[in-house]
């Protein structure tokens, strides 16, 4: 059974068990499920590279989806806004979908920036042992503002946006992440390609 976050509010449910386990979807798809989690400042990549690494595990045959940010906020989490109460619910959401993907056997790119290191701590313990990777986008703060795809940190300079990660709320980076990628000194390939690569060292991806 799949751990719950929070306990439900409804009664008399149960969760139920289907006739596929996770051994044979593992075997299905030719990898294990697990939780890519990218966190990193606003601009620092992540959407770039997690959806560089869902091209490439897609063109290796695997069953592979990103999850990002901003697409969460047009549907599931279009409720929420910045503040700190509805960042932490934002990112329990994503948590319950992304460990639901996971249990389906997919490769499951999450691309937040998921300032609070207690909720990923708090993600990582609903997932099995190895079935969370965080990969921490470690690209310094100067850059991302050098960047600033979106026009955000000038508004957020200006004033015009309030509880802005990096400047006036904020960012707990990773201590001990899977996937360190200092981005300053890699191309996105070269980025994807580490996280391939630590798929591959942990037999994530070549299951037969």
């Amino acid at each position: 059974m799949l751990p719950a976050m929070n306990a439900p509010k409804a009664e008399n449910l149960t969760w139920h068990i289907g006739e596929v386990d996770k051994e044979a979807r593992s075997a299905a798809h030719g990898h294990r499920g697990a939780v890519l989690w990218f966190t990193g400042l606003s601009g620092s990549g992540k959407s770039t590279i997690g959806h560089r690494v869902e091209r490439m595990l897609i063109e290796r045959g695997a069953f592979a989806y990103v999850l990002d940010g901003d697409n969460v906020r047009h549907g599931l989490n279009s409720d929420l806004g910045f503040a700190p109460e509805d960042r932490v619910e934002n990112i329990r959401r994503i948590g319950e979908v992304s460990r639901l993907f996971s249990d389906a056997g997919a490769l499951v790119v999450s691309a937040f920036i998921s300032p609070y290191r207690k909720d990923r701590d708090r993600i990582r313990g609903l997932m099995p042992e190895g079935e969370f990777v965080e990969v921490f986008v470690d690209t310094p703060l100067e850059i991302c503002e050098a960047r600033d795809p979106k026009g955000l940190y000038k508004k957020a300079r200006a004033g015009e946006i309030s509880n802005f990660t990096g400047l006036d709320a904020p960012y707990e980076a990773p201590q001990h992440p899977e996937v360190h990628l200092q981005t300053a000194n890699l191309s996105v390939d070269e980025a994807a390609e580490q996280v391939i690569r630590y798929l591959e060292d942990q037999k994530i991806l070549g299951v037969s």
